[in-house]
């Protein structure tokens, strides 16, 4: 407990000196907000608030700046409780710490072109090397770019006044930072030019350039992203495939592989990796709750799991890019080439419903649910049942408490930026540690590949093999590979990404400013 307060400490003084470092203001522009505002079955309004992860950990140090933060107002009750400019404070249960939320309206045209079309079947697609479901995007470009501009006239007014550091999020956002320079480098009346410190995070994979040359707006985007002075991806493989695209891709670019640069229109581009982490102490919490060793309980009486039966668990969402498919056909290749584990062997498969106005995502939920009923059609039995598949809205607790209950966790993604539920696994575990199974193509294999069973998704076979090797690994191998994998959690949290993207930031605004990095500790 002491070396958790101890981190805590270190973490808050360093994130101040951060924060210093950058500048009084800070600027967060996600299409996911941090609060939305709904309305209950009695009509009163509620709160959805940030329960973990990237939202939880930037909620945390927005409250300390007083920022602001601009996204998309999705909520049906957003509109009622902001002000005249679009705005509402919080946390909305009179902390003293507070800071403004702006929201953005979108139409259903908007909607459907920015987010439904040009974000998720063209850039998510192209990104994670899916050509096959990209589609042209047609009028979605029009609305993409549109909605952009309505993030930069935000972005623009939030950083009027000050030193601001403005931080953007993912793929969604790809335009707005030039359409921020645009907007900043006109004079305003009685400031003077504006330049505000850009910086852009990038959550999903950066494709190769062989890949990405076939986006169909590929200069656009390219010079959108260099409006940054920083642009942060997971891991250094796409940060080196970002600067061969931006070499190859667009004119007039000087890329400077060595240093991680790019030179464009008279600014210099940082791209750097900070592989992102999780709430450690959080999520170890959640795991030791009541709430988590009563769902443990419950979940298998009531899902018929024998309190003997060892238990694998994979949580994702519903997208054809986490391997779901792969894994339940390398499920059914054990259970057919090790018949000992029939009866003795249950795999858990959570499914988050997710984009399924886009027909690519409902086929393939469609897919996951008919592997799941060709397995269990095969092996079941009266008293056994080899998958349990469930899409109910699991807690975050709840979700701990499975996770510590498992035997082994399958992390098999065909292509992902980083992915998180590894690290809350591995965080999750107590004195009984679980195996992790972990698909090579994985951003987080690059960080915990060493101490995971690797596997490669469409290589059935020897996902079976890894599957085998996972449930009979020796206790002693187990335990010193989950003391490991804890460790390499721990060291690389969130709250470390937090100060890597934070120092990074301020070695670009101040070069001499000399600012913590999680190498320092």
């Amino acid at each position: 407990m002491a070396r958790t307060h101890l981190r805590a400490d270190r973490v808050e003084a360093d994130l101040d000196r951060l924060l210093a470092a950058t500048g009084d203001d800070l600027v967060v522009a996600s299409n996911r907000q941090p609060y939305r505002h709904d309305y209950g079955d009695d009509g009163a309004v509620t709160v959805d608030r940030p329960a973990g992860g990237l939202t939880a950990g930037l909620d945390e140090v927005m409250r300390r700046v007083d920022g602001t933060w601009i996204a998309w107002g999705d909520g049906e009750a957003d509109a009622a409780v902001v002000d005249g400019d679009d705005t509402v404070t919080v946390p909305p249960d009179g902390d003293d710490e507070t800071y403004t939320l702006r929201r953005l309206w979108l139409d259903d045209d908007e909607v459907e072109g920015y987010y439904y079309g040009m974000a998720n079947r063209v850039l998510w697609p192209l990104c994670h090397a899916a050509l096959g479901t990209v589609e042209s995007c047609g009028d979605a470009w029009g609305d993409y770019r549109r909605v952009n501009d309505q993030f930069a006239d935000a972005m623009a007014d939030a950083a009027a006044d000050g030193d601001p550091l403005v931080w953007l999020h993912d793929y969604h956002l790809a335009l707005a930072p030039r359409q921020v320079r645009e907007r900043t480098a006109t004079d305003g009346p009685g400031t003077g030019t504006r330049d505000p410190t850009l910086a852009h995070t990038w959550h999903i994979p950066w494709p190769s350039w062989d890949t990405f040359r076939a986006c169909p707006n590929r200069e656009a985007v390219l010079d959108g992203l260099l409006g940054n002075d920083l642009l942060v991806f997971h891991v250094p493989r796409y940060c080196a495939n970002f600067l061969r695209s931006a070499d190859r891709g667009l004119d007039g670019t000087t890329v400077d592989f060595d240093a991680g640069t790019v030179d464009y229109r008279g600014r210099t581009t940082a791209v750097r990796a900070a592989p992102m982490g999780v709430p450690v102490d959080r999520i170890r919490e959640q795991a030791d709750s009541m709430e988590a060793t009563g769902f443990r309980a419950a979940f298998r009486k009531n899902r018929d799991i024998d309190r003997d039966t060892r238990l694998g668990v994979g949580v994702d969402r519903l997208d054809y890019t986490k391997g779901i498919v792969q894994r339940l056909d390398a499920i059914e290749r054990l259970f057919a080439e090790q018949p000992d584990y029939r009866g003795e062997f249950t795999f858990v498969q959570v499914g988050t419903e997710s984009r399924s106005a886009i027909p690519a995502y409902a086929d393939y939920q469609d897919r996951v649910e008919a592997a799941v009923e060709r397995v269990n059609d095969r092996f079941a039995t009266d008293g056994w049942r080899p998958v349990v598949y469930t899409t109910d809205m699991i807690s975050n607790e709840g979700l701990a408490g499975l996770y510590r209950e498992a035997d082994l966790a399958v992390v098999s993604p065909v292509r992902d930026g980083m992915n998180l539920v590894a690290q809350e696994f591995v965080a999750a575990q107590a004195d009984d540690p679980g195996v992790l199974v972990l698909s090579d193509q994985a951003g987080v294999h690059d960080e915990l590949g060493e101490w995971a069973v690797s596997v490669r998704p469409h290589d059935t076979e020897g996902f079976a093999a890894a599957l085998d090797d996972a449930l009979s690994m020796p206790d002693r191998q187990r335990r010193r590979r989950a003391n490991a994998l804890a460790d390499g959690v721990e060291d690389g949290d969130l709250d470390a990404w937090l100060r890597d993207v934070l120092g990074a930031v301020a070695r670009v605004a101040r070069p001499d400013g000399g600012v913590p990095t999680r190498a320092d500790h």
